[in-house]
């Protein structure tokens, strides 16, 4: 069994040897195949690497021929240009040359032409000399003389034009300038309508029977004596059938007077302490009243931010008139004007309404302040912290100082077509006549007017001037004339048209 087992280990380790061998010799074999493949694959290498190299420096030979010869053609093609330049450039400055001969025998003939008209001109110089000497013996005035006669009568001539050419475009101006303010103050005109109440000094109380007459007047006029005193309002009793008059300059006052007087009718019981009583009810119930007016003043123009003392003022304007109009209704109506016209020429609306609102604030209290209702009321306005603008407008408003803005210039402007316009106010006859006599005897005192008619209530006056001794250009000179006349010596609402009428007829008669 031992020997067995022995037998099979040395066959086994005999088998390792040979296969150790036989595997040996089979890697040699296989790395001296390998050996000599990379060899074989070396000398391939090498033969390829022999045989690109000789095509790539053929490649190269040719390239350098080739670009041997490109540059060879490209000096040759340059060489050939040059060539062509040198006789573009040689026929040139013969050109040149060709030319300067040309212009230098030009200008030799130019310098003996100029010589020529030199000794021309001389020659004509004193021929104009001998012919001046000549005309001035024959004419009998030296030269200095009819130029001056030329020049007069060429500005004769140029003045006549100058007139003319005036008159055109000044024509043409009031024309296109009457015809835009028309329609501006049309426009604010329409948008703005408003009726005014004329209203006086005196006001009328109904009574429902005469005997409230006596005891209106009580034992000794103790009543009448009670109320005027402390309303400060004359009531005169006479024989009109069933009604009192109150007079008094105080609109405010006569106001309170009234109500008080009405509510004493009412409850019967007219007495001194009862007419007192009756009177501070008043004075509350109208100075809720001024109040209210002026509030809605302020609503009614859309004017906000005014102190609670300036309100009162200019509800106080409600019981204010001038000539038959109503000072309230009339400021409402500037603010209105002012307010449209600005809008149309893109002025400040809200400054143009504001100041159109107060213009008239002095006249609240001008019976109180010494001074006139502009300066007045522009104090008013400083007072009560109303901007700048507001306050020269205030103060411009009648022209007594210049207007230094738009606003203010439309607030003059929005003034005066309310006031203007018709049935606004009342005007005395004899004021009215006097004006319409002035302006006749204005226009009557120019020199060639035969005859002048104010028409129109004074609106438009008609000047017939003497056709022999005013012409066309000088009637335009009238014209103008009178009306600066008529600016600096009358005042006046609104505008006033001057027109001047030439006209001359031949008359004569078949016999």
């Amino acid at each position: 069994m031992l020997q067995t087992v022995l037998a099979l280990l040395g066959g086994l380790a005999v088998g390792c040897i040979v296969g150790y061998l036989t595997r040996k010799k089979l890697a040699e074999a296989r790395i001296k195949s390998a050996e000599e493949a990379a060899a074989k694959i070396l000398i391939d290498a090498k033969k390829e690497g022999e045989t690109r190299k000789k095509e790539a420096l053929l490649e190269a030979k040719e390239s350098i021929h080739q670009q041997r010869e490109d540059a060879e053609r490209e000096n040759r093609e340059r060489r050939n240009e040059i060539v062509r330049q040198e006789k573009r450039l040689q026929k040139k400055e013969e050109d040149i040359d060709r030319k300067l001969d040309s212009v230098e025998k030009k200008e030799e003939s130019i310098r003996k032409k100029e010589q020529d008209a030199e000794q021309y001109r001389a020659k004509i110089e004193d021929l104009q000399r001998q012919k001046v000497k000549e005309l001035e013996s024959i004419s009998g005035i030296t030269s200095q003389e009819a130029k001056q006669i030329l020049l007069a009568s060429v500005e004769d001539e140029v003045k006549h034009e100058a007139a003319i050419l005036i008159r055109d475009i000044e024509n043409q101006a009031k024309e296109e300038g009457e015809k835009r303010a028309r329609e501006i103050v049309s426009a604010a005109i329409q948008r703005v309508a408003a009726d005014h109440v004329a209203e006086s000094t005196v006001s009328v109380v109904a009574l429902p029977n005469e005997e409230m007459k006596g005891r209106i007047i009580g034992r000794e006029g103790r009543n009448i004596r009670t109320l005027e005193t402390l309303t400060g309002i004359n009531l005169l009793i006479d024989d009109t059938p069933e009604a009192v008059t109150l007079s008094g300059f105080d609109p405010v006052r006569r106001e309170i007077a009234r109500v008080a007087l009405e509510k004493l009718i009412l409850d019967g019981r007219i007495q001194p302490g009862r007419i007192e009583e009756m009177v501070e009810k008043a004075k509350k119930e109208v100075e809720q009243r001024i109040w209210d007016e002026g509030e809605q003043a302020t609503f009614e123009t859309n004017v906000h931010g005014l102190y609670s003392e300036m309100i009162k003022i200019l509800g106080r304007l409600k019981f204010r008139t001038s000539y038959g109009q109503n000072v309230l209704k009339h400021s409402i109506e500037v603010a209105h004007l002012a307010g449209v016209m600005a809008a149309e020429l893109g002025a400040d609306v809200a400054l143009a309404k504001r100041a159109g609102l107060l213009h008239d604030i002095g006249k609240a209290i001008d019976h109180e302040v010494e001074g006139s209702h502009a300066v007045i009321g522009a104090d008013l306005a400083k007072k009560y912290k109303e901007i700048p603008e507001v306050v020269h407008a205030i103060l411009a408003h009648h022209g007594d100082v210049e207007a230094g803005s738009l606003e203010a210039a439309l607030v003059q402007a929005a003034d005066t077509v309310s006031a203007a316009r018709p049935g606004a106010r009342r005007e005395s006859l004899e004021y009215y006549i006097k004006r319409l006599q002035k302006l006749e005897e204005i226009a009557d005192g120019f020199e060639g007017v035969e005859k002048s008619f104010a028409i129109q209530a004074g609106r438009e006056i008609r000047i017939i001037v003497k056709p022999d001794k005013v012409d066309d250009v000088q009637s335009v000179h009238v014209a103008r004339d009178i009306v600066k006349k008529i600016e600096s010596e009358l005042e006046f609402p609104g505008q006033i048209k001057v027109v001047v009428i030439r006209e001359t007829r031949a008359i004569e008669y078949a016999k």
